[in-house]
C-alpha cells in the first residue's frame, strides 16, 4: 500500500495518505503521556512542535467528510466513534507532529517558489489541457474541506515529512537469501498416501432417547427458529394480462395473416453439392462424361476431392451466397447435375440430391396465435392508460383488490414468505414477478401503506401490499423432529467417522503401512503426486492441501473430505523443491511486494522511535474540548 502511494503521480493527496497509514501502524501503541488536564488549546505536543484544538478538529472534520462521501450519509458523532475515526485522527497527527519535530531539528523546510512548483505540478489539479487550473484547485480543496492556507500549509509539511520517509525507506532491496526462501516454499510440491474413510464405516445410527434428541436441540435452536414471515397480496399489470384476443375478428388476424405469410412459411431446402473447375473447358468436359453416364461423385473422385468437399448442406435458397449457383440448384430436379454455372469463383457443375417441399401452416392452425398477438400489441397501446386508471382508483379510496376488480386484474395472495423467498415448508415461492424486487418491498413496508409500483422491464408493473405479518419465533422439538434427528444423525456419524480416521491416522503414526491400518475396513490407499501449495484438490480440497503442507515428510493428519460427510487421512512421502530455485524466479510484483512491506516495517519502527524521543504529550481534555464544538 505504501509503496504504491509512492509510485503515484507525486500528488499531494497521496502523500498526505502515505504519513496517515505511517501512523496507522502505531495507533495502538502511542508512547508519551496522556493527561487529563482541563487547560491549554495543544492537543499535542511532541518536543517543540505543537498540534492545536482548532487544527485537531479540523483534521477530524475533514476524515468525517471522506467517510461520509463513502457511506452516502453524513456520519454522528456515535457512528464516528464506534468506527474509531478520533483515534485514526490523533494517530495521524501525532506521525505528522514527531515527523515535524524531526524535521524542525534537521532544519528542514521548503521554499516558497519550491511549494508553487509542486502546486502547479500537482495532477488533481490540472485541468482539461494538462495545466494548473486555479477552477479545479479551488473544487478540489472544496470537496475535502480544506482552505487554501491550510493546504498550502499540509503541503508544505508533507513536502518535508516525505524527505524523512523517502531517506529512511526509499531503494529498500529484499535480500536475495529471502527471496530464495520464498522461491523454496512457493514452488516446493509433495506426494501424498491417502486414504478416504467413508460415512458407511460409521454403521448405522440408532435413534437417540428423547431426552438426549431435546438436549441436543435446546443448544441449536436459534438454527431451528421460524424466520419472519409476511403475507403479502400483488397485481401484476403487463399487455398480456388486459389482452383479450376473443375480441379480435377472424378477419383481422386472416389480414394479419396474409400481411405475414413469410412468418407462417417454411421455405424449400435443398441437399446442394457444387464442384469448381479450374477452366471452362475442364467443366464442360466433366459435363460430357456425365451425360455419357458417369456419376457425379466418380467426377468428385477423380477431382481428388470428397463428397464434404462440396456439401453446401441442406440449404435455402437465400442461404446460397452465389446467386448464380442458387438459380441452378433450384431449378435443378432430385438427383440432376447442371450446366456449367459461371460461378463467382471459377465455372461450376451443382448436383442436388434432396429437395424437401416448402410448407406453409394454415391459417386455421395459426389463428389463435395470432389474434392472441394482435390482442397483446393492442393492450401495450393502453397499458398506461390502464396504469392510470389503476391509480386514479386507489386515490378514490379502493383497496387493491377492489381496483383490481374494476379493472378486471387477476389478484395473487402470497399467504407466507421469508425474506429469503421461502414459504414455511422451505421451498422457494415460485412464479413471482420480479421476485426479489417484490420480496426486498413486501419486507421494507408496513401495513396499509399503498406502495410504489415495481416497474417489470419497460412494459409492465407490479403493485403490491402488506397483508399481514407472523412474528419470527422459536419452534418447539414436535414441529421439527424429522430435520433436527437427521441433523444429530450427521453429525454422530461425522463424529464416528473422524474418530475412526484418527484411529488410523494413530497406526500409521506408529509406523504401520496405511493399506494394513485400513485393511479391516475394506479400504483401498491411493496416492497422489506433484501437490502444489495453493492447490484445490478435487479429492482432498484446499483446506487438505493446506493439512499436507503443515505437517513435515512423514507427518500424518487428517481432514474433512471437501464434498461429503467421509474423512481423509494422508501421509507425506515425498517433498521436491523446485528446480533453479533463486531471486530470480520470483515474479517481480512479488519482490516489490516484499520490499514495501520491510520499508514499511522501517517506517513504523521511525515512527515509534520517534514518538519515544520527544515524549509525545496528548491533552485528552483539549481532544473533547476540540470535540465539542
Amino acid at each position: 500500500m505504501l509503496d504504491a502511494l509512492r509510485k503515484a503521480a507525486g500528488t499531494w493527496i497521496a502523500k498526505l495518505l502515505l504519513v496517515i497509514l505511517v501512523a496507522s501502524f502505531a495507533v495502538w501503541g502511542i508512547s508519551g503521556q496522556i493527561t487529563g488536564g482541563l487547560g491549554g488549546n495543544t492537543v499535542i505536543t511532541a518536543g517543540d512542535t505543537t498540534v492545536s484544538v482548532v487544527e485537531y478538529r479540523l483534521a477530524y472534520d475533514r476524515q468525517i467528510n471522506v467517510l461520509s462521501q463513502r457511506f452516502g450519509q453524513r456520519l454522528t458523532r456515535e457512528q464516528a466513534q464506534a468506527l474509531g475515526i478520533d483515534n485514526q485522527v490523533l494517530a495521524q497527527l501525532v506521525a505528522g507532529a514527531v515527523l515535524d519535530e524531526q524535521a524542525r531539528l534537521m532544519k528542514l523546510g521548503l521554499s516558497d517558489q519550491r511549494l508553487a512548483e509542486l502546486t502547479a505540478e500537482d495532477p488533481a489539479f490540472a485541468g482539461v489541457n494538462g495545466q494548473f487550473d486555479r477552477t479545479r484547485f479551488e473544487y478540489v480543496l472544496q470537496q475535502v474541506g480544506m482552505r487554501p492556507e491550510d493546504y498550502f500549509k499540509s503541503r508544505s509539511q508533507v513536502a518535508v515529512r516525505q524527505q524523512i520517509v523517502e531517506a529512511v525507506s526509499d531503494g529498500m532491496d529484499t535480500p536475495d537469501a529471502f527471496l530464495k526462501a520464498v522461491a523454496i516454499y512457493q514452488g516446493e510440491d509433495r506426494s501424498i498416501e491417502f486414504v478416504t474413510i467413508p460415512a458407511s464405516v460409521a454403521g448405522e445410527i440408532a435413534d437417540p432417547e428423547d431426552s438426549v434428541l431435546s438436549a441436543w436441540f435446546d443448544e441449536r435452536k436459534s438454527t431451528y427458529a421460524a424466520p419472519e414471515f409476511r403475507k403479502i397480496a400483488y397485481v401484476k399489470l403487463e399487455p398480456e394480462d388486459i389482452a383479450d384476443p376473443a375480441a379480435i375478428t377472424d378477419e383481422q388476424a386472416r389480414k394479419d395473416y396474409d400481411d405475414n405469410i413469410a412468418r407462417y412459411t417454411t421455405p424449400e431446402k435443398r441437399e446442394v453439392f457444387q464442384l469448381v473447375f479450374a477452366t471452362e473447358d475442364e467443366a464442360k468436359r466433366a459435363r460430357e462424361r456425365i451425360a455419357d453416364g458417369a456419376t457425379f461423385t466418380e467426377i468428385v473422385t477423380q477431382q481428388g476431392k470428397t463428397e464434404a468437399d462440396t456439401s453446401l448442406g441442406s440449404v435455402t435458397k437465400a442461404d446460397i451466397a452465389d446467386a448464380a449457383i442458387a438459380e441452378a440448384a433450384f431449378a435443378l430436379q432430385a438427383n440432376q447435375v447442371s450446366e456449367v454455372v459461371a460461378g463467382a469463383f471459377g465455372p461450376v457443375l451443382v448436383h442436388v440430391t434432396a429437395i424437401t417441399p416448402e410448407v406453409i401452416k394454415p391459417f386455421d392452425e395459426v389463428r389463435d396465435g395470432i389474434k392472441k398477438e394482435i390482442a397483446v400489441n393492442e393492450a401495450a397501446r393502453v397499458l398506461l392508460d390502464v396504469h392510470d386508471d389503476y391509480e386514479d382508483a386507489r386515490a378514490g379510496g379502493d383497496t387493491l383488490a377492489e381496483a383490481a376488480a374494476k379493472l378486471q386484474l387477476k389478484l395473487v395472495t402470497v399467504e407466507a414468505i421469508d425474506r429469503t423467498g421461502r414459504d414455511p415448508d422451505g421451498n422457494i415461492v415460485t412464479g413471482l414477478p420480479e421476485s426479489s424486487e417484490l420480496i426486498r418491498g413486501a419486507f421494507d413496508t408496513e401495513q396499509g401503506v399503498e406502495n410504489p409500483a415495481i416497474n417489470i422491464g419497460s412494459s409492465g408493473f407490479v403493485f403490491y401490499e402488506l397483508v399481514s405479518i407472523t412474528p419470527a419465533r422459536e419452534r418447539a422439538l414436535d414441529e421439527v423432529r424429522d430435520r433436527v434427528l437427521a441433523d444429530w444423525k450427521t453429525e454422530q456419524t461425522s463424529t464416528r467417522v473422524a474418530t475412526i480416521a484418527r484411529e488410523v491416522e494413530t497406526k500409521v503414526k506408529d509406523g504401520t503401512p496405511m493399506a494394513e491400518a485400513v485393511a479391516d475396513l475394506s479400504l483401498e490407499p491411493q496416492t497422489k503426486l506433484g501437490l502444489k501449495r495453493d492447490a484445490d484438490d478435487a479429492d482432498i480440497g484446499k483446506t487438505g492441501v493446506e493439512a499436507v503442507f503443515g505437517v513435515p515428510v512423514n507427518g500424518t493428519g487428517t481432514v474433512r473430505a471437501p464434498s461429503d460427510n467421509s474423512w481423509i487421512v494422508f501421509k507425506v512421502t515425498e517433498s521436491f523443491e523446485p528446480a533453479g530455485a533463486g531471486p530470480d524466479s520470483v515474479p517481480q510484483d512479488v519482490r516489490e511486494r516484499f520490499a514495501s512491506g520491510m520499508a514499511d516495517d522501517l517506517l513504523d519502527q521511525l515512527v515509534t522511535r520517534l514518538q519515544d524521543q520527544f515524549g509525545v504529550t496528548v491533552n485528552q481534555s483539549a481532544i473533547n474540548r476540540a470535540l465539542s464544538f
